[in-house]
This record gives C-alpha cells, sequence and structure tokens, in this order.
C-alpha cells in the first residue's frame, strides 16, 4: 500500500491522539529553556535531554551534539530510497521579561478558550516547541499506522537560536556530510495574516551598521562656536539624509547590484493575496505608505531592499533647553537585502558614503552588526508544488508562496554550506505575542500542523 493510500488514517490517528499530544506539549513547555541566560543553561539542557528521549522512542536514532554552547539534538530515520529531508526547528525559547505582564505563570502553560478559539498559552508555545512538535507527532502518527518511522529524514533541532545561533554555522560545517539531503523543512514561520497556508519562499538579508562621528573634544557653546565649529550631528544627518533619493531609492553606488524582479508566477501568487497597504499601516496608527514609488505593498516589504535609520543620538536630550554644539553623534541603520546583493560590498559603499561627509578634522568609527545574504528558493523544484497542493488540501484554502521582510539566517546557512533550498512552513499567527508576555499558539494550529506535516511527508513520498 502507498504512502498517499494510507494518509486518512495517519490523520485519524493524529486526531485520536490530539489529547495525548497536548499533554507531551505542556510537559515540553514547563521546561524553562532560556538560552541567553547562563542561569537557564541546566534547563536548556533537560530540554534537549527530553526532546531526544522523545526521538528516541519513536525509534529515530538520536543523540545530544556538545557545542561551545548549548547542544544540538540530532536525529535520523533508517535509510530507504526517499529524497532525503532535513527537518529543522530550535527547543529554546525567549527570556520572559517582564514577568508582571504575564497572566499566569509563563512556564506553567494551559490551555484557554477565546473569542478566536482555544489556544495553548505558555513562553514557547509558538515560538518554536509547539511549531516543532508539530513535526514529532506527525512523525508518531505515520509510525503508528505503517509501523515503522518515514526513510531518510534527518532531524537537528538547535538550542541557541534566540541568543543568535553562534554555533550553528560551525556545526553545519563540521557536520555537513551527515546533514546534508534533497530539502530541508524549517516551521519557525507562520500562516499568511489572513490565516491561509503559505510556504515562504524568499527572505530578505541583513546589514547593521552602527556609526560615530566625532568633532570637538567637549561640547561646545552654540553662541560662540555655532556657525564655525563643524556638529556632529549636522554631519551625521547630513551622510544619513543622503543615502535615498526623493523617490525613494538608495542612492549608494551600484546598491541594486543583484537585485531581482519577481517572477511572473511569484507576482500572480502575491497579487492574489489581496493585501492592503492602508489596512496594514493602519494596524500600527498610519495610513500612508511610503517607499520606493511604483512599487506595490508587497514588493516593498518582501522583495525589495531598504535603508532604514533605527536611531540616532547626540548633544543635549534631557528636559529643558541646552544650547551645545555636541562632540559626538551616533546612529544605528540597517539595509534589507534582496536577490544576490553582497552585505559586505554594501558595507563598504556605505561607510565610503559618510566618510566622503566628514570633515578633516573630525572623526568616523564604524561597528558592524550583522550581514547576511537573502534567501531566494527554487520554486520549480517539484517538492514545492506537492507541499502547496498537500497544505492547500488539509485548510482547505489555497495555499500561497510568499515573501518574508525579515531574515532567517538558518535558511541562508543551509543554501551556502550545505548547498540545498529551504521549504520555511509554519503554523504561527501574527497575534502570537512571540517574544512578548503572554505568548500563544492556537490549539487550530497545533492539531492542523502536525496534519499538514503529515500530508506532505506523503506528498513528497
Amino acid at each position: 500500500m502507498t504512502d498517499n493510500s494510507r494518509i486518512g488514517e495517519v490523520l485519524s490517528t493524529l486526531d485520536a491522539g490530539l489529547p495525548q499530544a497536548l499533554d507531551r506539549l505542556m510537559e515540553f513547555l514547563r521546561i524553562p529553556s532560556v538560552s541567553t541566560d547562563p542561569a537557564y543553561a541546566a534547563e536548556v539542557r533537560r530540554a534537549a535531554e527530553w526532546l531526544c528521549a522523545e526521538l528516541v522512542s519513536l525509534g529515530f536514532r538520536a543523540e545530544l551534539r556538545d557545542t561551545p554552547g548549548h547542544p544540538m539534538v540530532v536525529a535520523h530515520s533508517p535509510k530507504g530510497t526517499r529524497r532525503p529531508l532535513l527537518f529543522y526547528g530550535h527547543y529554546d525559547v525567549q527570556p520572559v521579561d517582564p514577568l508582571e505582564l504575564w497572566e499566569r505563570p509563563p512556564f506553567e502553560p494551559h490551555i484557554e478558550d477565546t473569542p478566536q478559539g482555544k489556544v495553548i498559552r505558555g513562553r514557547g508555545a509558538s515560538d518554536d516547541k509547539g511549531q516543532l512538535m508539530t513535526f514529532v507527532e506527525a512523525f508518531r502518527a505515520w509510525k503508528a499506522v505503517h509501523g515503522s518511522l518515514p526513510s531518510d529524514l534527518a532531524l537537528l533541532f538547535e538550542g541557541e537560536e534566540e541568543s543568535g545561533s553562534p554555533s550553528l554555522r560551525p556545526f553545519l560545517r563540521e557536520n555537513a556530510e551527515e546533514l546534508r539531503a534533497g530539502i530541508a523543512m524549517i516551521c519557525d514561520t507562520g500562516l499568511y495574516a489572513d490565516g491561509r497556508p503559505a510556504i515562504t519562499t524568499q527572505l530578505r538579508g541583513l546589514c547593521g551598521e552602527e556609526i560615530v562621528i566625532r568633532a570637538a573634544d567637549r561640547d561646545l557653546h552654540s553662541g560662540s562656536f555655532g556657525g564655525l565649529a563643524a556638529n556632529p550631528v549636522q554631519i551625521l544627518v547630513n551622510a544619513l539624509a543622503t543615502v535615498k533619493d526623493a523617490g525613494g531609492r538608495v542612492a549608494l553606488p551600484g546598491f541594486y547590484d543583484g537585485v531581482e524582479e519577481l517572477s511572473p508566477e511569484l507576482r500572480a501568487d502575491w497579487a492574489a493575496l489581496g493585501f492592503d497597504p492602508a489596512e496594514f499601516l493602519g494596524r500600527v496608527g498610519l495610513k500612508h505608505p511610503v517607499g520606493e514609488t511604483g512599487r506595490t505593498g508587497l514588493e516593498m516589504v518582501w522583495n525589495r531592499p531598504t535603508f532604514e535609520i533605527n536611531g540616532i543620538t547626540g548633544g543635549y536630550t534631557g528636559e529643558g533647553f541646552k544650547t551645545v554644539l555636541p562632540a559626538e553623534a551616533r546612529a544605528k541603520v540597517s539595509f534589507r537585502l534582496t536577490g544576490t546583493q553582497d552585505p559586505d560590498r554594501i558595507r563598504e559603499t556605505f561607510r565610503a558614503h559618510v566618510r566622503a561627509h566628514v570633515p578633516e578634522d573630525c572623526t568616523v568609527e564604524f561597528h558592524g552588526h550583522g550581514a547576511s545574504p537573502a534567501s531566494r528558493m527554487d520554486i520549480s523544484d517539484p517538492a514545492f508544488a506537492a507541499a502547496k497542493a498537500a497544505l492547500t488540501q488539509e485548510w482547505g484554502r489555497e495555499a500561497a508562496y510568499i515573501g518574508a521582510g525579515g531574515s532567517i539566517p538558518i535558511a541562508g546557512d543551509f543554501k551556502e554550506i550545505l548547498g540545498m533550498d529551504s521549504m520555511l512552513i509554519g503554523f504561527a499567527r501574527d497575534d502570537d505575542r512571540i517574544h512578548s508576555p503572554n505568548e500563544k499558539y492556537d490549539l487550530d494550529s497545533f492539531a492542523r500542523g502536525a496534519r499538514s506535516w503529515a500530508r506532505i511527508l506523503a506528498a513528497l513520498g
């Protein structure tokens, strides 16, 4: 009997076993695996051990692999004839501060009734333990029906995602041959804003930079020195203001090298989403879109590069008024990148632009804050169409290929180090309050997420 002919049995097994699956998730959520705080190191390891034991109980060859930071959980199913698949998620969670804003203790998870339906409330419910467990429960039901796990699966669950994944890239390089697969599955994403299932097929890259400009050796009286002495704030704002032109385009030489236009297929897919920029901005008290002239809203947040000033300081900013020329000015800026833009080249071009605005007797220093290229997946791979059809069948709505304005570096790492594309499929919602107090994950997302992965496993088999 083929995998597809028994998918109904797998789905029925998932439905019948949902109460027990929730019990397992609650046990997992009770472990305070906060990776950023050294005080929780033992709990992070306990979460890894819990997860490893679950996988061993299902028949995976699973083990903890120590790193300079928190351990990796690596597991494999038996070898077979399937296309190899690598599943990625993370078992660490964000800190809970401010604790006083939680309605119940963050590591005492519970099911809560809301006007929108039942939700799982607790730290890590959505990001990423609940999502990760949709993988595990799909594997569990598959084995219950078929008597064995799907073949050719590799699982990589890390414990440092919320602290910048410092051990991940070295680990991938050291274990590339073991982990390399046909395609990677990443669960740390969500549904589209209107609740339809989605596969994220492209992610913008990032280049962050901090600038410090210094002039006089002290703050100066603006009456005595104004008009004669260099003002670092003025120098800084002049430099930053000329990075963009009046049409919203970045004016740095060669900035758009490597930026790619949307394919006709993606343009049609995105147009069908009915994105309304005014409605989107209305959620945050705005209504007038800005940005590149002639571009759609989704193009600007998913497929076009940006330059943004994230913070700027200098001079006197306290109560009252003080007439000074400041001795120092600082700014933090970021570029979101698309296509094959090179973050290192853009960093150097930006630094040259700023230096050109700084007088000889002033100084400027730069501090880099991360650099990662954009990621774009090859949706001509038949696996994407198969997964999209499986999601459409499960959710009863046409699944969409979408982009993401932010960065998920692991997708780029898999491409660069392991040479494979990723399918980013998750079931989080915009209101899940990840990284915030009272995090939640819809019960429907958990249940249908596991069903979705079961369908995808069958479709790719």
